[in-house]
Formats: C-alpha cells, sequence, structure tokens
C-alpha cells in the first residue's frame, strides 16, 4: 500500500457518512463499526443517523455534521472502546431517510375469487406502486435487526411481503362481501375504494415498525386475458337471455341469428354452402326463428322433449319460408329438438327444400307414438304416390308354329 493509499483509508476512516450512491436508499448501514473519536459525522437534511449496539439503540444524532467526541454528543460515553485507550467507539451507525420514498412496486396473485355475476371462480392478481415514510426511526430499527433485515434490501423484500399478504387477505375479503363484477372490478370501477381499505388494513401492520405508507399508485386489481374475455362472453350471453325472457328465448335468439348470418353468406354468393348449411342443421334455426317470431317460446318451454303437451294448434310460422296463417297440426323432432305444430302446406315445403323427409319422426293429437313421417298416412302424399311397378322388358313375340313358312 503507498503512502496516498494509506492516507485516504486515514482520511475515510475520519469521515462517517452515507456516500452518494446511497442516496436513493430508505436504510445505509455505514459498514465499520470501529470508529475513531474525532472523526467527522455528516448527516443529511432528510436523514437521521442511529447508533447501535448490541442490539439496542443507544443515540440518535440529528441532521448536520458533528465531530464525534463526548463533549459533543454525551451518549457516545457508552460506546468507547476501552481496549483502545478510548481512541475508538465501537457501534453499528444505520442512515435513515425520513422523507417519502416514491415509486415501490409491489405485485403478486390475490387468489380464486368467484364472480359473483357468473358464478365462475377467477384468478386475481393486484399490482401498483407505493410511497413509504418513516415516522419512527428507532422502532424501525430494532424491528428490523430482530427480523435480520436490517439493510435496505432486505426491508424492501420483507416490506413488500407484509404488503402483498395484508392486500390478498383484505382485498379477498372486500370483493367477497361487497360483490362487486370483477370486470367493474378490473375497469378501476371501485379502485379507490379498496385502495382505502387497503391502507386502512397495512396501517395496523406497520405502525409497530415505525412506518407509514403515505399513498398507492397505479393500483390495479386485475384478471387474465383469457378470463376477462370469458367473463365479458359470459355477461353477453347472460343479458340476451334475460332480454329474451329465459334461457328458452335465448336459445331462440342465437338460433336466429345464426339463420340470419347464413342468410347473409346466400347474399354475398355462398352458394352452395349457404344452401348445405340450410339443409342440416340450419332446418333447426329456421324453426326457431319462426317460433321466436310467433311469441311461442312460454309454451315450448313447458314440454319435455320428445313428450308434446296438449295444446290447440297455433298457427305457427313457416320454418321453410315466408310465414303461413294455416292451422298446424303436426309436431316434429329435429336435430334433438321439438318444434311445431305445422300445417301440411309448411311441411311440404320443408319436404321440397330438402329439410323434411320420410325419416323426420313426427306426432299429432290421437298418435299414441312419434313415427316416422313417411308411415303416417296423412303425410304419405307430401313425398309423392308410390313408383309404379316396373314394366316388363320387351322381348320376341310368342312362337307359333302355324306361321312356319306360311304353309
Amino acid at each position: 500500500m503507498g503512502i496516498m493509499d494509506f492516507a485516504k483509508r486515514g482520511v475515510a476512516e475520519m469521515m462517517v457518512a452515507r456516500p452518494p450512491e446511497s442516496k436513493g436508499l430508505l436504510i445505509y448501514k455505514h459498514p465499520d463499526p470501529t470508529i475513531p473519536m474525532k472523526a467527522q459525522l455528516t448527516v443529511d437534511q432528510d436523514d437521521v443517523a442511529v447508533f447501535l449496539r448490541d442490539r439496542k439503540v443507544v443515540g440518535i444524532v440529528q441532521p448536520g455534521r458533528h465531530t464525534l467526541e463526548t463533549s459533543n454528543i454525551p451518549f457516545l460515553s457508552n460506546l468507547i472502546d476501552s481496549f483502545t485507550g478510548g481512541n475508538v467507539l465501537m457501534a453499528e451507525v444505520y442512515f435513515i431517510t425520513l422523507r417519502e420514498m416514491p415509486n415501490f412496486k409491489f405485485g403478486g396473485r390475490i387468489g380464486a375469487v368467484e364472480d359473483p355475476k357468473s358464478g365462475v371462480p377467477v384468478e386475481t392478481m393486484v399490482h401498483g406502486t407505493y410511497s413509504l415514510r418513516v415516522t419512527d426511526p428507532q422502532k424501525l430499527l430494532l424491528g428490523l435487526v430482530g427480523l435480520s433485515a436490517d439493510n435496505n434490501d432486505a426491508f424492501v423484500r420483507w416490506f413488500r411481503d407484509l404488503l402483498l399478504k395484508t392486500m390478498r387477505d383484505h382485498v379477498a375479503e372486500l370483493l367477497v362481501k361487497k360483490k362487486w363484477p370483477l370486470l367493474d372490478v378490473t375497469s378501476g370501477a371501485y379502485t379507490e375504494e379498496i385502495e382505502q381499505e387497503v391502507l386502512t388494513a397495512v396501517k395496523a401492520h406497520v405502525d409497530g415498525y415505525g412506518l407509514q405508507i403515505i399513498r398507492l399508485g397505479n393500483f390495479n386489481v386485475a384478471i387474465s386475458d383469457e378470463d376477462q374475455k370469458n367473463l365479458k362472453k359470459l355477461y353477453t350471453d347472460a343479458a340476451y337471455v334475460r332480454m329474451a325472457g329465459g334461457m328458452q328465448g335465448y336459445q331462440q335468439f342465437a338460433a336466429g341469428k345464426a339463420m340470419m348470418g347464413a342468410a347473409d353468406g346466400m347474399a354475398k354468393g355462398g352458394g352452395a354452402g349457404g344452401g348445405a348449411l340450410l339443409g342440416g342443421a340450419g332446418l333447426g334455426v329456421g324453426f326457431g326463428m319462426a317460433q321466436m317470431f310467433q311469441g311461442t317460446m312460454g309454451a315450448r318451454g313447458q314440454q319435455p322433449p320428445m313428450q308434446p303437451a296438449s295444446t290447440q294448434p297455433q298457427g305457427p310460422a313457416n320454418p321453410f319460408a315466408a310465414p303461413t296463417p294455416l292451422a298446424a297440426t303436426f309436431y316434429i323432432h329435429l336435430n334433438g329438438q321439438q318444434m311445431g305444430p305445422y300445417g301440411l302446406d309448411v311441411l311440404s315445403q320443408g319436404v321440397q327444400s330438402g329439410q323434411f323427409s320420410k325419416e323426420t319422426p313426427v306426432w299429432k293429437q290421437g298418435m299414441a307414438n312419434w313415427s316416422p313421417a313417411g308411415e303416417v298416412p296423412e303425410l304419405q302424399s307430401l313425398f309423392g304416390p308410390p313408383a309404379p311397378p316396373a314394366s316388363p322388358s320387351a322381348g320376341p313375340p310368342p312362337y307359333s308354329p302355324s306361321g312356319e313358312g306360311g304353309k
């Protein structure tokens, strides 16, 4: 070690201060517990210096420049090391910032919370920032020393975990008690109320450590994008169900939308594709659309599948073409749904479009069970007359002996 290095080390030992690179830290611990008597202590305007020995606070020095000697700071007499002849103070010195410290980040999982509007459990998270201020340096330091968190990094981790645990408990409790729809919560509609609840709850936990959270920033209760998309769909479906007067009405509303979509596709040149759609599942859509417009949702909702209710014909809409006013006599079962009653004119148009066939189960009052349409006498005419028997193929005339050679 050169003379200059030795001189620099001697000067450093005589200076006890927070270095410039630690100005943004809430807690800074002086690295050397052996401090020469008459060393210069510099405490910034927004700091205090706390002297500890044997895990006990011996004294606190306020901002300013101080010479460390007992005549200036009486409590230093308790820190003199007798083995050095009274030339060294044995103490741990902590610089604690008293100003408000902003932009600490927090974030983590709250847990699964049941959305009251849909009944679906959804994983929720919370994140944001907070600002912190030390109100009692002595309480803070004693508490952190007991927790072995007496450096800035350890303190930040400890406090973040404490804050998140408090938020997890109280935010979840608040969401359950208030029964707020989660999409309203994530939109920020209740952010101010949640923030106040969290601040009040955290205060009870941090007061004993001489700390105060001044404010929260960018506070957000969140759910995943996928859960948000699912909830939006559930909310939308529920709104349509209410609008349609119940689940049965909603199913027919959805069928109507599908029908209109298919028609729009054909109008734009869908061609055979659109016809295929209507020729299969589209038949059920057509029936549902017709019945919805006829306002028969309530009556159908009381009929169990494959068991038609004993009701009078109601003159339903025509699912195959334009609505007709003729009386309906037959129920049909198609694509897992009971529909009708429908008249022969409606069913005839279904035959022509290829949507109603001999195999379609039908029922009318007076029938004991459902039967294929082709087996019901009243409907057989819809499928055309039976094919005539094949005529015998042409052949030579019968052989006659009298015709031989004209003899």
